[in-house]
């Protein structure tokens, strides 16, 4: 997993206060952290501080958080889509494609894109019908 500018700054700082407190000479000091800025992954920045204290598993641990739960996609706007794909009846492409996104709205659902795709094959497919009945 790469290290973020954070991570290092985190580094270095375990690094300061190992010197400080006489765990490591200036050189080592400067050596360790001229490898901490030049680090990529934490593969690279946690051998830097492992043999210090709150070195590796205090400092460099990456915190791994729970992705959010995904929105459910709204069901209307799917079914809008699909019957807009079918030349059957285009109209309720439409209707269901406008309603789907007052539902999206109201519940914080997925699928505005799917409904409008939906709304403008079904519309697509009337204008092509009403231009069709005309001009026979």
């Amino acid at each position: 997993m790469r290290a973020s500018t954070a991570d290092r700054e985190r580094a270095i700082d375990v690094l300061k206060a190992a010197f400080a407190e006489g765990r490591l000479t200036q050189d080592e000091c400067e050596q360790r952290v001229g490898q901490a800025l030049s680090a990529r992954t934490y593969a690279e920045l946690a051998p830097i501080t492992a043999d210090l204290p709150a070195g590796q598993l205090g400092t460099l641990v990456p915190r791994y958080q729970t992705p959010p739960p995904s929105r459910p996609m709204n069901r209307l706007a799917v079914a809008s889509l699909v019957i807009g794909l079918m030349p059957v009846i285009p109209l309720l492409a439409v209707f269901t494609g406008l309603i789907a996104h007052g539902q999206i709205q109201e519940r914080g659902e997925r699928g505005a894109g799917v409904a409008t795709a939906g709304i403008l094959l079904g519309g697509l497919a009337s204008l092509l019908f009403i231009f069709y009945a005309l001009h026979r």
